[in-house]
């Protein structure tokens, strides 16, 4: 009797350790189920505009990183923006843009609208071309510089 009462109390430990080892194993699974689904919810990242200061410190504020080669030498540099910006489409007339060398098109333009209206479309966009063309980081005066470039009154 004394070995079949040893045995029952074996067996209960037994199941308590198992039910114990199952209660544990379920919460840290459940644990690590969160700490998966909160990895796979975080942003991937931020975005930091011209003129405001980043969440994360080290991060470059996304103009700092478009203007740098006017920053490096601390003007706007009219030839290098339209190489970057610019020529994608005034290059190729892609999209119905006025190509940088086609001066008879850039005459009519300027003596339909003139270069106050030109300006005015680059800074808010027309047609196909969005506002500021592709350069986000331009000032309404190097909107203005740009396009006296590509209609050939800067050169």
């Amino acid at each position: 009797m004394a070995v079949f009462k040893s045995s029952i109390v074996l067996r209960f430990a037994q199941l308590g350790a198992l039910a114990a080892s199952v209660v544990f194993m379920g919460s840290s699974a459940a644990q690590s189920n969160n700490e998966q689904i909160a990895e796979r919810l975080k942003p991937i990242g931020e975005v930091c505009l011209a003129g405001q200061s980043c969440a994360r410190a080290g991060a470059a504020p996304m103009a700092a990183v478009s203007a740098a080669p006017a920053a490096a030498s601390g003007e706007f540099d009219v030839e290098q923006t339209y190489q970057t910006s610019c020529n994608v489409c005034h290059a190729s007339g892609m999209a119905g843009a006025p190509k940088f060398d086609d001066n008879a098109e850039w005459a009519k333009r300027l003596a339909d609208k003139g270069l106050d209206m030109l300006v005015a479309n680059a800074i808010s966009g027309i047609n196909a071309m969005p506002p500021r063309g592709m350069c986000m980081t331009c000032s309404d005066d190097n909107i203005a510089a740009l396009v006296e470039y590509i209609s050939g009154h800067g050169q």
